[in-house]
């Protein structure tokens, strides 16, 4: 065994073995411990498991990719999701944790008095949730295949078995407990990286500083403006300057903050918490906590790139001897996210804008944070660390939406429309059957990715936010919105939504299915399917507010509810009382 595969195996079995102790150690013996963690986590705690809960593969694996690739236009990503937190803690948050509900749709049934609503609701959070998953498990298993130089199937059911085990033992207490090491392991092996490349360019341990600081040549030359020269020289884009458009950015923008402040997953987890101020410090922890990577990922991005280009061209003008490339291309191109076709015969690579002289042929964006220390040259342990850390935050999301999709279908679909005397005890054994079922589903769909692997994303946040969070706005914000107002908001920017992305990327992802292809001239006011759901968002809004006029308001009862929920003293209902 060579000595890399040693250092992953240790990192991630050590990581692994720490996670199941953490599950056993805290396993649920009720519903409030299995639904909410019996509402005893401390606001610090909570921060750093919604931290972790948030920091999916798509945060520690894709975003410094994808901001390596479109430089400055990358920063919708950071500015939406972590936009998205603000808008949580100051209008959602704190409400629905006084109100004292477990879940979500729990939350939509009560205060739009309908059991019609609740199921509306279950039904987005299920193909959000599921939709948000696939991504998850496909990551567990490129980086389990990857690092442990074992089949992409066999990684994948590893991350199944491990997820299975803490996630339908502990619940959200043993989740959260997880969580929090989580965050822990992946905090650091995406911060050591970042620290050892950033001195090595720039001579700046500080990767946030480094970013602004010149390189550590002695040419007195900024890290951007020679990144800059190096992209724009071979007919790419400049790093600094790159957008994505005025009316996109700000729709990108938009429909991603109210995804984020829209994600079950998420919302969840201030029922965790005793009380309404303790809802409101744990969203101000997360945001530290979630700083600490999101600051650092312009960094990571734009040093990957800048390595990735040296690599390549470690001369201006001369070209790497494909023979003689380094030893994590040649693994990489074994997984096939990275692929060199030597289009001119001269055994050398080329590496431009033009696709007709590119022979990078494919250079896949989600390789660039678990490339970099061995594009660095960084010792093997960090490069074992950073799989640790890639795999953690895979793990901690994928747990926490199986969970909200168990809440969903035991305690809002069977307990609170199809069999309401159902026992705490039985409750609790649906949940876990719920559990293990969606394990298996979310582990089907990661080994047999729908055509609608590479739209997940897209499609998960499209219908957090045109489905769910307009109607947790108008529920805390709008004292008359009645329940068929409601509903047929909801319904309405969930169908946009879903007919938008489907006529433009397939019905179901499926190409052949695609009648107006994925193409900017057949975009609504040229808003991409990535960012409709905030167009979505305001047909739902707009659907509502005009049914309410016709359906009259919500009875008198409702109104006081919420005038209750939105009254900063007042009577607080407990998160484990049914």
């Amino acid at each position: 065994m060579d000595e890399l595969r040693l250092y992953t195996w240790i990192a991630v079995g050590g990581t692994f073995s720490l996670y199941f102790f953490i599950a056993w150690w805290a396993r649920a013996g009720s519903t409030s411990e299995f639904y909410a963690a019996g509402g005893g986590i401390t606001p610090l705690q909570n921060g750093m498991a919604i931290g972790a809960d948030w920091m999916s593969a798509a945060s520690f694996i894709s975003m410094a990719g994808l901001i390596a690739f479109l430089g400055y236009g990358g920063s919708v990503f950071l500015m939406g999701w972590t936009g998205g937190y603000v808008l949580l803690a100051l209008c959602l948050a704190p409400y629905m944790r006084k109100h004292g509900k477990f879940t979500v749709p729990e939350f939509i049934g009560d205060r739009f008095y309908s059991k019609t609503a609740r199921i509306v609701a279950v039904v987005c959070l299920i193909i959000a949730s599921l939709t948000y998953i696939i991504g998850q498990m496909k990551g567990v298993g490129v980086a389990f295949s990857r690092f442990l130089e074992v089949e992409y199937d066999m990684g994948l059911y590893i991350g199944m078995a491990v997820v299975f085990v803490y996630a339908t033992l502990g619940g959200m207490k043993g989740i959260t407990y997880t969580q929090i090491a989580q965050y822990c392991v992946l905090i650091t092996a995406y911060t050591i990286p970042a620290v050892f490349i950033s001195l090595h360019l720039t001579g700046n341990p500080i990767p946030q500083l480094g970013l602004g600081s010149t390189l550590a040549d002695g040419s007195g030359v900024y890290l951007l403006d020679k990144l800059d020269t190096v992209v724009s020289e071979l007919g790419f884009k400049e790093y600094t300057t790159s957008t994505l458009g005025d009316v996109e950015m700000f729709a990108y923008t938009l429909s991603l903050m109210i995804g984020t402040a829209g994600l079950p997953h998420v919302i969840m987890r201030f029922f965790t918490v005793p009380s309404v101020k303790a809802a409101r410090q744990s969203a101000g922890y997360a945001l530290v906590f979630i700083a600490l990577l999101y600051t650092v990922a312009p960094a990571v991005g734009a040093m990957a790139r800048f390595n990735l280009m040296n690599t390549i061209e470690p001369v201006a003008g001369q070209n790497m001897e494909y023979a003689e490339r380094p030893q994590w291309f040649k693994e990489w191109e074994k997984t096939g996210l990275l692929a060199f076709e030597d289009k001119n015969g001269d055994g050398k690579v080329q590496y431009n804008a033009d696709p007709t002289t590119n022979e990078m042929v494919k250079v896949d964006r989600d390789i660039m944070v678990l490339a970099n220390p061995a594009i660095a040259n960084l010792p093997n342990w960090v490069i074992a660390l950073v799989a640790a850390g890639g795999l953690a935050a895979a793990l901690s999301t994928a747990a926490g939406l199986l969970l909200a999709i168990s809440s969903a279908i035991s305690h809002d679909l069977m307990k609170g429309v199809l069999i309401p005397d159902m026992s705490e005890k039985n409750e609790l054994l649906a949940s876990r059957i719920v559990m293990t079922l969606s394990v298996c589903v979310a582990g089907y769909l990661g080994l047999n990715p729908p055509g609608f692997a590479a739209g997940t994303v897209a499609l998960a946040f499209g219908l957090a936010a045109s489905s769910i969070f307009p109607a947790l706005m108008m529920g805390i914000f709008s004292k008359k919105m009645s329940s068929k107002a409601a509903i047929a908001g909801m319904c309405s920017g969930l169908g946009v939504t879903m007919l938008y992305v489907f006529q433009h990327k397939g019905i179901m992802f499926i190409p052949s299915t695609a009648f107006l292809g994925d193409m900017e001239p057949n975009w609504f006011m040229g808003i991409s399917p990535n960012a409709f759901g905030s167009v979505g968002a305001f047909v739902n809004f707009a659907v509502a507010f005009i049914v309410l006029k016709f359906t009259g308001p919500a009875p008198s009862h409702i109104q006081d509810l919420v005038t209750n929920f939105r009254t900063p003293h007042g009577q607080i209902a407990a998160a484990h009382d049914h």
